[in-house]
């Protein structure tokens, strides 16, 4: 719980549309830290758009967003990113920078405008490039980055900033299984460690492992959320996806494949 025994994160009533279009309409949810909540749905369902709308990078068409107690559609930007990390979907680098540097942008919230990093500022910018294998090229030029590395270097970037809550757009976009899996674990920790984490993601079995619960956006206003162990089965994601789902178990758990035999 935050303050005042309210959620670290809410929202309440949340409508978000893009040109005339309802994407997810009279949206409700707390999220207290210890979570780890995945956003599932197809290309277009407003998962971006959702997230952006949660961090206050853009309007809600009504509702309400709050974090920490703080109105994040009027809350100063510099305070709420002390609380709150966006990861983005793409991230464009216009101008040669070293990945140590790029790591230390995350630490801007926490000092003044016209003040330097201090030492400590890279110790958590070093610590955070050594949990993603990125320590040993902290002088590289970050546009000599492959897409892996340089996805590897914003979740590196986040983590520098240490929030309270995590919202990561596909966190797992240009990585390859290893560094997926390490990538969730990772923010499976920063939960288990009392933070928050928001994550829109593709792959359901990455939900189904590392999720505790899961967030269900269908694109036309209606959304389901629930543990994802409950509201992951195969009549919800077949219609999730418009493609039909099985399951297969496997080691003890339960996987989602994509058989496309029927449309929906």
């Amino acid at each position: 719980m935050s303050r005042n025994g309210s959620p670290l994160f809410s929202c309440r009533n949340l409508r978000v549309s893009v040109a005339g279009r309802i994407l997810v309409d009279a949206l409700d949810i707390d999220v207290e830290r210890g979570e780890l909540i995945a956003v599932l749905g197809q290309n277009g369902s407003g998962k971006s758009l959702t997230l952006h709308t949660f961090a206050g990078l853009r309007a809600a068409e009504s509702g309400t967003v709050e974090l920490n107690g703080m109105d994040v559609a009027t809350a100063d930007r510099q305070e709420t990113a002390k609380y709150l990390a966006l990861l983005p979907q793409h991230v464009d680098d216009i101008f040669p920078a070293t990945v140590l540097d790029t790591a230390l942008i995350g630490r801007h919230p926490h000092i003044g405008r016209l003040n330097w990093e201090s030492d400590a500022d890279v110790e958590y910018a070093l610590a955070a490039l050594s949990s993603v294998d990125l320590e040993e090229l902290a002088s590289r030029d970050v546009l000599t980055l492959s897409g892996g590395e340089r996805r590897r270097l914003a979740i590196a970037q986040v983590l520098t900033q240490q929030p309270q809550l995590f919202l990561l757009d596909e966190p797992t976009n240009h990585l390859d299984p290893q560094h997926q899996l390490e990538a969730l674990r990772l923010f499976r920790e920063k939960a288990d460690d009392g933070a928050a984490i928001i994550a829109s993601l593709h792959d359901v079995n990455l939900a189904v492992r590392f999720a505790d619960r899961c967030l269900l956006l269908y694109g036309d206003g209606r959304w389901d959320l629930g543990p994802s162990s409950d509201i992951l089965d195969t009549t919800r994601l077949s219609a999730l996806y418009t493609t039909a789902m099985d399951t297969v178990d496997w080691r003890g758990r339960k996987l989602f494949i994509a058989s496309g035999d029927v449309a929906f």
